[in-house]
């Protein structure tokens, strides 16, 4: 099911490929970044991902995705879609406590989110990577 939506009160943010396999979490998740101003289109699997990522005529700021898919995991998923867009930047999330996918990497512009996650450390991630002049000001702020 392809998933679509601006807020309605709330400038563009941003747009974001949500890729996750449980229907639940992919609705909820979608909602949140709605409500929080960014565009979504939703993704159930890689396959689907491609596809949408193709077909999508207008930018695509960040692709956020489960580790574990179907097919591919996120991580390859990621890699994939970079080839087609350097400057892509590429969020994954994940339940399983494995170091491996707890890594970052500003420079290839591949960050981590565990599950399960709060709205407001899910949004504050991707504005962080999005704009990191905002994140780096919070924390400065906070020092």
């Amino acid at each position: 099911m392809q998933h679509i939506a601006y807020a309605n009160d709330q400038s563009h943010r941003g747009t974001i490929l949500l890729v996750e396999d449980e229907p639940f979490v992919r609705e909820a998740t979608c909602n949140i970044l709605e409500n929080a101003g960014f565009c979504v289109l939703s993704a159930k699997d890689a396959c689907d991902a491609i596809r949408l990522y193709e077909e999508c005529n207008r930018t695509i700021d960040l692709i956020m995705t489960d580790m574990v898919l179907p097919g591919k995991t996120g991580q390859e998923l990621g890699e994939d879609l970079r080839t087609r867009s350097e400057q892509l930047s590429v969020l994954v999330t994940s339940g399983y406590g494995n170091a491996e996918y707890e890594t970052e990497d500003v420079v290839k512009r591949t960050y981590f989110l565990a599950k399960p996650y709060s709205r407001r450390s899910l949004v504050e991630k991707i504005e962080g990577i999005l704009n990191p002049q905002v994140l780096q000001h919070s924390v400065t702020q906070a020092s």
